[in-house]
């Protein structure tokens, strides 16, 4: 089960550059039901995750670079691609800051995982992470691969 949070963040009052990062490309064979291939850096995975917006089931297996570039070519959607900071928070928990590339320039996401969907709801974000999205479907990956930057 993944249980997260996401965050539309404005500003960073640091610099990211420090902290740890993978870069990520992914794209959607199937945006109903969501079945994702990603690679982050050097590894690629298959993903398919169950509806919902801050707990969905997932599942996901690390692929071969040859069968990610099969299935690469049955994808529906547009690639995202971005770069991923992980970046330390209290209580063993990880901010996952996303400065998007390409069509996506200028977006930046921040989502945190949880164990239990409690912790996810009493969890107090820093000001800096900005707006919570959680339950703003047009900021899921899916739908920002295929329509873009959500307009005000």
């Amino acid at each position: 089960m993944e249980i997260e949070r996401k965050f539309l963040t404005k500003e960073i009052p640091f610099s990211l550059e420090q902290y740890h990062c993978c870069r990520i490309s992914q794209a959607y064979i199937s945006v109903s039901p969501t079945i994702r291939i990603r690679q982050s850096n050097e590894k690629y995975f298959l993903t398919v995750k169950s509806k919902g917006e801050m707990a969905r089931k997932e599942f996901e297996i690390e692929i071969t670079q040859q069968e990610y570039a099969a299935l690469e070519k049955k994808c529906e959607t547009p690639a995202v691609y971005k770069t991923r900071y992980f970046i330390p928070l209290s209580q063993n928990l990880t901010a996952e800051v996303d400065v998007y590339e390409g069509h996506l320039e200028g977006l930046i996401t921040t989502e945190v995982e949880f164990d239990t969907q409690e912790s996810a709801k009493q969890f107090l974000p820093p000001k800096w992470f900005g707006e919570d999205v959680t339950f703003d479907n047009r900021y899921k990956n899916t739908n920002l691969s295929l329509y873009g930057i959500p307009k005000a």
